[in-house]
């Protein structure tokens, strides 16, 4: 049965880290609930626009390794500085990429921003759809209860 959670409540192992890990989702679904009024459409948009292209899902890929140069990212990707910035400037836009400029050298990073924007909106659209599906579980339990006592 689906409780308001990622996860069936069957699948939870009986662990300390399973109940530690859980408590952690719980806590962070929690406070994205306090902040729902905070979030943007556009920056959510700006987000899932911005991983659409699978250039700059390798980006993101590569960035979650560890900060790179912009020149760091662009020679493994075929690509030229100018393609690589006009790409990271998407990210930068949608708030999942920081960049910083260190002497003659621009390096850049993952930014937790666009993602917890994203993340957010992922969590409350899955939490809608398993409550819609648990009132559909009940009314087929319901309905087969019924056609049973017939």
């Amino acid at each position: 049965r689906w409780v308001g959670f990622p996860v069936r409540v069957t699948e939870i192992r009986p662990t300390v880290w399973a109940w530690v890990d859980f408590m952690i989702s719980l806590a962070a679904i929690m406070n994205r609930m306090v902040q729902y009024e905070d979030v943007d459409p556009n920056a959510v948009t700006r987000a899932f626009s911005a991983l659409a292209d699978p250039a700059r899902m390798a980006i993101i890929d590569r960035l979650g390794e560890g900060p790179a140069s912009v020149s760091d990212l662009a020679e493994p990707a075929g690509m030229s500085l100018t393609g690589m910035k006009k790409h990271l400037r998407i990210l930068e836009d949608a708030k999942l990429v920081k960049t910083e400029k260190r002497g003659r050298t621009r390096f850049c990073e993952l930014s937790a921003e666009g993602f917890d924007e994203a993340a957010f909106w992922l969590d409350e659209f899955r939490r809608r759809r398993h409550k819609q599906l648990n009132r559909l579980e009940e009314l087929i339990e319901k309905r087969k209860k019924e056609r049973e006592n017939e």
